[in-house]
């Protein structure tokens, strides 16, 4: 296994401690102790009983070479001070040479321009470390997606505006494109997409897709909102929510978000289905765009027999 990390904080010979414990950089030492000892936990050879041998080694090299090392910077009070020190210079630095700055991930360019960039960036990285740890050969991965979170965050609280960088770097897309082949009519290739890496959204799409199925739809919403403040663009956010509002019978909600996700991606499987559920529960034709109001305020009865309309559509279980 590879111990280099070339993303993020990591790239300028900074050690990210507060990416290998996957906490805010502004974490108290009471969090960072507490998120501490649960990481420690989980790598324990004890809490590694059934692990094969090269798992539990992996495991104890992954604490010994950035867990304990992580902590220990950041829990002293001189080396979690002269390691702040340090870090605000960093991103001071980041900030004049942002011209330089690359973004791989689709949450990092997002955050570089959220306006409530404080509740984005902590609530992501709480999600992040919920998972963190779960798989040891993907640790590393994670810990880069998560410095480079930091590194957004350390230039947005200097002061960096992100607005007319991207603009520029829009600006050089658009231009760069091959102009249609005069003779022929015939359009450019499309330019290659950059490659993506899977969003933090997967995650909470997990836990909503759980608790969908075991019929906790609050708490599903819950996960799915906060999914969709860090992914807008997501139809698989707005597609899983419209379901969740369809079983609690908010036709209206559920198909303001199923039009989105449609929006976003017109093949979008759950969203397609959701509308003809929705239509013919309302008693409209397919495809029709007017939502029927009725006497309960835009709330429908429950004509499945089974945790709302949608039913059994997304394999919920029976109260």
């Amino acid at each position: 296994m590879s111990w280099k990390i070339d993303r993020g904080l990591f790239k300028y010979d900074f050690t990210d401690y507060h990416a290998v414990l996957c906490v805010t950089v502004d974490a108290d030492v009471k969090d960072i102790r507490k998120r501490y000892l649960k990481i420690a936990r989980r790598l324990h050879p004890d809490s590694n009983a059934s692990a094969s041998a090269a798992e539990k080694q992996l495991a104890t090299e992954l604490l010994s070479k950035w867990v304990n090392p992580a902590y220990e910077k950041l829990s002293a009070d001189r080396t979690r001070t002269e390691y702040m020190v340090v870090l605000s210079q960093m991103g001071k630095r980041l900030v004049q040479e942002s011209s330089s700055v690359e973004l791989n991930t689709d949450l990092a360019r997002q955050l570089a321009s959220v306006p409530n960039v404080d509740h984005v960036y902590k609530s992501a990285i709480a999600k992040i470390a919920e998972t963190q740890y779960d798989s040891l050969e993907k640790v590393l991965q994670i810990v880069a997606y998560v410095s480079e979170l930091n590194l957004v965050y350390l230039m947005r609280t200097a002061g960096k505006s992100f607005a007319a960088s991207q603009q520029a770097t829009q600006s050089k897309i658009n231009t760069s494109v091959p102009t249609p082949n005069k003779a022929t009519n015939t359009p450019p290739p499309a330019p290659p997409a950059p490659p993506k890496e899977d969003s933090v959204a997967i995650q909470y799409l997990r836990r909503a897709q759980e608790l969908l199925g075991k019929n906790q739809l609050a708490q599903a919403r819950v996960e799915l909102q906060d999914a969709i403040k860090l992914e807008p663009n997501n139809s698989r956010c707005h597609s899983l929510i419209g379901v969740v509002y369809l079983k609690q019978n908010q036709s209206t909600m559920a198909k303001v978000h199923f039009d989105r996700a449609l929006q976003l991606d017109p093949n979008d499987e759950t969203a397609l289905k959701g509308k003809r559920v929705l239509e013919q529960a309302l008693g409209q034709k397919p495809g029709s765009s007017k939502v029927a109001s009725s006497s309960n305020g835009g709330k429908q009865p429950d004509k499945s027999g089974n945790g709302g309309l949608f039913g059994g559509l997304f394999g919920g279980k029976k109260k």
